[in-house]
């Protein structure tokens, strides 16, 4: 195999990693927000708010994976 086959299950497995850790976290997460919503349904618009929130921490967590993904694929900084 060559350097470029490593580069690219590298940023393979970053990206899918990443995706498949934010797709669980988001899917916990929106189930808590539904148990929640149905003990205290007067607290629904705080919760709703505060999930939102985290919802898009966890993602700009995996599109920063992504963007280290592509700064490997495109610039290559350890090919000599």
């Amino acid at each position: 195999m060559t350097d470029y086959s490593f580069i690219a299950m590298a940023c393979g497995l970053i990206i899918g990693l990443g995706a498949i850790g934010a797709c669980i976290g988001i899917g916990i997460m929106g189930g808590k927000f539904i148990e929640a919503s149905a003990r205290q349904p007067e607290l629904m618009n705080t919760l709703q708010t505060k999930m939102f929130l985290l919802a898009g921490l966890i993602d700009a967590a995996f599109l920063i994976g992504v963007g280290i993904a592509m700064m490997f694929a495109f610039s290559n900084p350890f090919h000599a």
